[in-house]
Order: C-alpha cells, then sequence, then structure tokens
C-alpha cells in the first residue's frame, strides 16, 4: 500500500462491529449494516467468536477472534439455570478474557464508534476507554422455559435478570430494537417493562433483509409447480432442528390430505442439507426437502405456516401474510412471538403439544377464510414499508462518525 492510500486511511471514519458469536444470525445483520458503511467510506473491523468468525471473513471483512461467551440452554430450546450456573466459573473466565483483549483491539484500532450486536464484552470496554457505543438486540432478558415460567419464584427471577441485564446494556449510549414500535413490537416480551433501559430504547424497524421478487419469478415457479394464482395457496415451512422438524411435517401432511381440492399447498422440510427437487403429494400439494424458491412460494401464497422465530415472522410480515404458527414446544421466544402475532391478530398459534392433525386443518381454513387475518397483516406490512431498519442503524451509527 502506498504512503497516500495509508494517508487516506487513517483519515477514513472507524466502525468497530462486534456480534456475538453463536449462530450466524448476529452476524449477519452486521454485514448487511457493513456493507452500507463500506459504501460510504467508513473503515471497519469485526470481532467475534466460533462460526461467526469465518463467516464474517468469508465476506471479506477483517475479523479478529476472541474467546467464546455461551450460555447453556436446554434441549427443548429454552434456557437452562442449572447448567448456566455449573458454567458460571468458565463464563466469567472468558468473559473477562473478551474485555481483556476488546480492550487491546480497541487501542490499537481506535475506532470512532463501537457497534455491539447482542455483546456486553464491548460495551465495557467501550465504556472503559471511552469511546462512544451503541448495541442492537432484541433479546434483553433471558426468558426461562414456560414450564419453569409457571413458578413464582422463576418470574421474580426473570425480572430480576432483566433488570440487572438492562443496566449493563444501558453501558450503551443506545439501544437499538430491530423491531416494530409499540403495540406492534413482535419481541414485547424480552423488551418492554425492564426500567433500567426505558429511556435508552430506539426502535428502528425490522432488520430482516427486505426481499424483492418480480412478477416473472414468481409466475415461473408457478408454473412449474402448476399452481393456479386464483386459487388459495398456503405454504408451510418448518425450521429448527431436525429431531423438532419431523413430527410436525408429518402432522402437516396429515391435515393437508384433508383439505378441499381447491386448496393448493407446498411443505418445505426446511433441510439444508435435502433435496431441491419437489415431490407431488396427494391433492394439489408439493413437498421440499429443501426449498431453493422460498422467496417466490412466500409472496404467492396467501397463507403461511411457520414455527415462530423472529427472522421467519419478520419477513411474513415484510411479504404482508396472515400466519398459522406452531411453535417448538417449551420454546419461550418462539412461543412469545406467536403469541403476540394473535394478539395483534395477525394470524393464529396452535400449541405443539399433543397437536391432532384437523386442529392444524381447521386453523388453516380459518387464516385463508377470515379476511381480519389478512387486514391485520397488511397494517403490519404497511409500517414495515415505513421503517428500514438497516438504513436506519446505519444513520444511526454515521451520526457518531467524524
Amino acid at each position: 500500500m502506498s504512503t497516500q492510500s495509508h494517508i487516506d486511511a487513517d483519515l477514513q471514519p472507524k466502525a468497530y462491529l462486534t456480534p456475538y458469536g453463536v449462530g450466524l444470525g448476529h452476524a449477519s445483520r452486521l454485514i448487511m449494516i457493513a456493507n452500507q458503511l463500506q459504501n460510504l467510506g467508513v473503515n471497519l473491523r469485526f470481532s467475534s467468536s466460533g462460526e461467526a468468525v469465518g463467516y464474517i471473513s468469508m465476506h471479506g471483512y477483517d475479523c479478529l477472534p476472541i474467546p467464546p461467551v455461551e450460555l447453556a440452554w436446554s434441549i427443548d430450546g429454552g434456557f437452562s439455570i442449572q447448567d448456566s450456573i455449573a458454567k458460571l466459573p468458565y463464563l466469567f473466565t472468558n468473559f473477562c478474557r473478551q474485555v481483556n483483549t476488546e480492550v487491546r483491539n480497541m487501542l490499537e484500532y481506535e475506532p470512532d464508534i463501537i457497534v455491539s450486536d447482542t455483546r456486553l464484552s464491548s460495551l465495557l470496554s467501550a465504556e472503559l476507554l471511552g469511546i462512544p457505543s451503541i448495541v442492537i438486540l432484541n433479546q434483553l432478558k433471558l426468558l426461562l422455559s414456560p414450564r419453569l415460567r409457571e413458578l413464582k419464584i422463576a418470574r421474580i427471577y426473570e425480572r430480576l435478570n432483566g433488570e440487572v441485564l438492562g443496566t449493563m446494556w444501558s453501558l450503551a449510549d443506545k439501544i437499538l430494537v430491530p423491531d416494530l414500535p409499540p403495540p406492534y413490537t413482535l419481541a414485547e416480551h424480552n423488551i418492554w417493562d425492564i426500567s433500567t433501559v426505558s429511556g435508552k430504547l430506539e426502535y428502528v424497524g425490522l432488520t430482516t433483509p427486505k426481499i424483492h421478487v418480480n412478477e416473472e419469478q414468481i409466475s415461473k415457479v408457478a408454473q412449474f409447480l402448476g399452481l393456479e394464482r386464483n386459487r388459495p395457496i398456503i405454504f408451510i415451512h418448518i425450521s429448527g432442528p431436525s429431531n423438532t422438524r419431523m413430527p410436525l411435517i408429518r402432522t402437516a401432511i396429515d391435515a393437508c390430505k384433508a383439505l378441499r381440492s381447491e386448496i393448493q399447498y407446498v411443505i418445505s422440510e426446511g433441510n439444508p442439507r435435502g433435496d431441491t427437487s419437489p415431490k407431488k403429494l396427494c391433492g394439489s400439494g408439493w413437498y421440499y426437502e429443501w426449498c431453493p424458491v422460498r422467496d417466490e412460494i412466500f409472496a404467492m401464497s396467501n397463507a403461511l405456516v411457520l414455527r415462530g422465530g423472529h427472522a421467519a415472522l419478520s419477513q411474513a410480515i415484510q411479504f404482508g401474510k396472515p400466519i398459522l404458527t406452531i411453535p417448538i414446544e417449551n420454546h419461550g421466544e418462539q412461543l412469545a412471538n406467536s403469541k403476540k402475532i394473535a394478539k395483534i391478530g395477525a394470524g393464529i398459534m396452535l400449541d405443539a403439544k399433543e397437536l391432532k392433525a384437523s386442529q392444524v386443518t381447521d386453523a388453516m381454513y380459518e387464516v385463508i377464510n377470515d379476511s381480519q387475518y389478512q387486514q391485520k397483516a397488511n397494517v403490519l406490512m404497511k409500517l414495515t414499508e415505513k421503517l428500514n431498519g438497516i438504513e436506519n442503524v446505519v444513520k444511526i451509527i454515521r451520526s457518531y462518525l467524524k
């Protein structure tokens, strides 16, 4: 690099992006933000742990590895108090190592702004060094499983951990919530009623990618599958661990067998290693192990059947589709998200426990035939069109840059 290039790089504003390393959702969100910042001439550097490090590097960004800090989760997807307590010495040691590593990284890089996605260590490091910071997160507290939440002591613990964690998240100058503003916040169970953060919350809108598929793409897929656009289409898209997917898939297939012939349906098993060629099912149905035209079928469908994860529900809202949710049993976040969709009136929630095919059939008929669900879905879609979460985060970051 020439001397002039070094000078130009030094003159660029610098942002240090620090996503939580478990899963790829946090890294994916910051990569979308980084892409826009890079186009605006911002110098960027990441830090993370686990599989996120390779994922970020694969997208062409420098990513410094840090020691991992991962809480314990039960096999049904809930937060495990017992296992997390057992891991406390390890968690505390690695958290301290993270802070020590991040302080060194920040002193060497000298960023203008720290952007954390659900990472406390980088916020504490920024506070110690007097560097402005913002945090993006839609989970301010640790939710217990619904079974535990039936106990009063568990509910008290959940409130207390929310306030304690809220105090720590408040180290950031701003807390950006990638969700719709009240009263439509999907993750209200994780955000609302935490007094320690109330003055710093800012709702920026959904940060899932805004997917655009044109009519030509949609028509091509419809023609390939023989789907008639003037007849109802239901897309059953099941995600999650394989041991939770297949029981629901079998129930969904049985439910679709009972649908009237005029209703068309597509089932996606959600297996990323599965066959991408569709298989014909009874009536007007198709089955994908992995659906390569997911967005096109999302767009043409009249209703969706989903689990209840925040990302999947966000995309359903962006497409303006009424939703039947069947969350994973005892998965606190999915259950709470699904209850909120039902509360808003944009869909129906079914309990996965002892679920019968006839219940799924009846719920699909209701979502399709009752226009109130579509009307509420349209309200949410129009709200998302006004709030571009990624662009709003980029604007806030830029306000801190020289």
